[in-house]
């Protein structure tokens, strides 16, 4: 799949770079992209909630009625969850939402959403670029060269520049990455998937094998 590079002004370079086929024109597995954004999901939940049980309420231990004649069901304590005031019958614990994924699952994810949006053309490839400087006025002029002001972007760099992701950090609807940390949530939550050409062999090794 051949797609043009553009510069940082958004006009084309006049060059193209060929998009491998094994990882974004495979045949998409919706159940392999539901597995994967699910598994994100699951894993960005704290688990911390809690209810207090009967036995973690502070109150009186005394039996509070005898146990026959009062015409109404017997009861033993104050705390029970009957009462008001009393504890949560089979209330929240704290619990871990994550699970286990096979990794050519989430292999096969990633590549199915990439071909999403290359079958969608929302996939653009940038030229290698660099701030001397973190300026969020610099990527904003990004953003507006490529008319990607007001929509989700997600930027793929080839590998760490502290100075481009420093100057999107204020952005709200964008966000930049690492080839390394791609996902299958992040490449379909945003309207345009900006490939940096230097993250396209460590996209392709990745996710060929």
């Amino acid at each position: 799949m051949k797609v043009a590079v553009l510069d940082i002004n958004g006009k084309d370079t006049g060059r193209q770079v060929d998009l491998s086929n094994d990882v974004f024109a495979i045949e998409p597995n919706n159940h392999a992209v539901y597995l994967d954004v699910k598994q994100y999901l699951a894993n960005q939940r704290q688990g911390t909630h809690k209810a207090k049980e009967r036995a973690e309420i502070s109150g009186s231990t005394r039996k509070i009625k005898k146990q026959k004649g009062t015409g109404t069901a017997r009861a033993g304590s104050i705390k029970s969850g009957v009462f008001k005031g009393g504890g949560r019958m089979f209330g929240p614990r704290p619990r871990s939402y994550s699970f286990k994924l096979n990794k050519n699952v989430k292999r096969l994810a990633r590549k199915s959403a990439l071909t999403m949006k290359a079958n969608e053309k929302s996939i653009v490839v940038l030229e290698d670029i660099s701030f001397e400087s973190p300026k969020t006025k610099n990527f904003t002029a990004v953003l507006k060269a490529l008319d990607l002001v007001n929509k989700k972007s997600l930027f793929v760099l080839g590998g760490s520049n502290n100075n481009v992701y420093l100057s999107s950090r204020n952005l709200k609807g964008s966000e930049v990455i690492t080839s390394s940390e791609i996902s299958t949530y992040k490449i379909l939550n945003a309207n345009r998937v900006v490939l940096f050409e230097s993250s396209l062999e460590g996209i392709e090794s990745n996710l060929s094998k």
